[in-house]
């Protein structure tokens, strides 16, 4: 199915990733109706649709995902539905364990439901490599057990299990991306990369949880939405599970070291503190499967991915 022409519902829409995916949309001329609660866990998201609004494909639909009554009528005469909207934050799923369960589980659940009801051609399902945990090898395949280790990760995992067994069951057409610490331009504030630069920016250390040793894959924006429509548009990704990575997982020194000569800021050194809970060592994706079934092929490699990413910060403050 080529993704273009076609009417299509984004799930948070005005988050990080969504907001990049409307867009992106757009460009191939498909109707894309934005779902979005617009849930005050940060603030700024009106701005990330300033594109979208724009455009006379685009229409905002202000609702939460909790309430099955609006999304059943807003799904109707879709094609796709790409389900972003989430509670993010590990850390913050330990404090508020209620809520991230609600809107992860009960909201996929959801979701599903309607797409299942208004015949959906297409789920894909933004999942997280926070489901594997502790990764007892690395990198992590798709079939590797998954031993999530904190709320967030838990919530994840069901909201897979649920999307799997209406497969099953009902024959609903979902495919599952697992997204590696996905970063870019209208990155969230509480995300590391943000965090890193907002320190450098302000001539203060940027402070790194752990010894800084601890590896990530980190996945610019631009290629996460180019996997997402690609699991959309490949008839084979059906019932499956995709890494969705760039394949070259680097240090947290290494990103911070990084920003720090980017900037221009060489005399700044990191402040390290204690772990936190919930953090997992060490998110390295297997990415063949993505390779040979979707045709994925990340282009942006870390170094390009955050000079654009402090071009835009830049711009912002």
């Amino acid at each position: 199915m080529r993704l273009e022409g076609k009417s299509v519902m984004v799930t948070g829409a005005s988050g990080f990733i969504g907001s990049h995916l409307a867009e992106r949309l757009l460009e191939s001329n498909n109707l894309v109706v934005a779902y979005d609660s617009f849930d005050e866990f940060y603030q700024g998201k009106e701005k990330n649709l300033e594109k979208c609004l724009s455009n006379s494909s685009f229409k905002l639909c202000k609702s939460d995902i909790l309430d099955f009554e609006s999304l059943a009528k807003t799904m109707s005469d879709v094609d796709v539905v790409f389900h972003l909207a989430a509670q993010p934050g590990v850390r913050f799923s330990t404090l508020n364990p209620w809520k991230t369960n609600a809107i992860n589980v009960d909201g996929t659940l959801n979701v599903l439901l309607a797409s299942a009801k208004s015949s959906v051609g297409k789920v894909v399902f933004a999942s997280s490599s926070s489901v594997y945990g502790m990764a007892k090898q690395l990198p992590c395949s798709e079939e590797q057990p998954t031993f999530p280790i904190s709320v967030y990760g838990a919530s994840k995992l069901a909201g897979e299990n649920y999307c799997l067994t209406f497969f099953r069951s009902l024959g609903l057409p979902v495919t599952i991306l697992r997204y590696h610490t996905v970063y870019g331009p209208r990155q969230r504030p509480d995300m590391a990369i943000y965090k890193f630069t907002k320190a450098v920016h302000e001539n203060t250390p940027p402070i790194i949880y752990g010894d800084g040793k601890q590896t990530r894959d980190f996945t610019y924006v631009s290629d996460a939405v180019e996997g997402t429509i690609l699991a959309a548009e490949k008839e084979k990704s059906t019932g499956q599970i995709f890494n969705i990575g760039s394949g070259s997982p680097v240090t947290v020194n290494d990103v911070v070291g990084m920003l720090i000569r980017i900037m221009g800021k060489k005399g700044i050194q990191p402040i390290y503190q204690d772990t936190k809970s919930g953090d997992v060592e060490h998110t390295y994706a297997d990415i063949r499967k993505a390779v040979d079934i979707l045709g994925y092929k990340p282009k942006t490699n870390i170094k390009e991915g955050l000079k654009d990413f402090v071009g835009w910060y830049e711009t912002c403050v």
